[in-house]
């Protein structure tokens, strides 16, 4: 069976609405104007620091400034979760493919305190028997290790990558990972301008999906 590796924001999880949530109340403290749900998905993706960085960018915050805006985003970013959700048929999508006898692990570049925390919410800890976060390894995406990693841990056998954005799609084609692409997450390039074996806009299409590509690259 294979190792299946997804990503986690804008993947699994529509998280945006609570990261704007902590951004606003860090912008509000700081007397600057609020970010927009759009701004907040265009500064998703690598990581707190760099989201702090294109929020402190875009509101003229200067660099000094830096780590005490990220230490205050990290601190809240483990407990503000009212607003985040799973995709729709994400957990079905889970648990079809771990009775079909696949493993599935996590990588991606949120920090792992956070990562732990919004799993243990959502109860999506149990089907993702490896997780790899944004500070786990000294490398995050699109850097191709911390996917490397997660899937070595995860045994033997054919892979694939599960994401949304344009730094997951950078990261398996640095890594030689075949690479489906969720349509409906974080994205701002076209989707036919990223590299992707396939793609799918609903997880209810993920299990069949899978064992059709798993034909192809066997």
């Amino acid at each position: 069976m294979a190792r299946i590796v997804f990503d986690l924001d804008g993947t699994l999880i529509h998280s945006a609405p609570d990261i704007r949530t902590i951004a606003n109340s860090i912008l509000s403290e700081e007397r600057m104007e609020l970010i927009s749900l759009d701004e907040t998905i265009d500064f998703i993706g690598n990581g707190a620091s760099v989201f702090i960085e294109k929020m402190r960018a875009a509101r003229g915050i200067p660099d000094a400034d830096h780590d005490r805006l990220l230490t205050v985003f990290q601190d809240r970013y483990e407990t503000v979760l009212e607003l985040t959700a799973p995709y729709p048929n994400v957990r079905e999508s889970l648990a079809h493919l771990i009775v079909a006898g696949h493993r599935l692990g996590l990588c991606t570049n949120k920090p792992m305190r956070a990562t732990r925390a919004v799993l243990s919410h959502l109860s999506l800890t149990d089907p993702l028997s490896v997780v790899y976060g944004g500070d786990s390894l000294d490398k995050r995406k699109p850097d191709p290790a911390p996917l490397l990693a997660t899937l070595d841990d995860l045994g033997t056998g054919p892979c694939l990558y599960v994401g949304d954005s344009e730094v997951d799609a950078e990261t398996a084609d640095r890594a030689g990972v075949p690479f489906l692409l969720f349509t409906e997450g974080y994205r701002k390039t076209p989707a036919e301008d990223l590299p992707h074996l396939a793609r799918f806009s609903d997880f209810a299409e993920l299990p069949d999906l899978v064992q059709a590509q798993l034909e192809v690259i066997a």
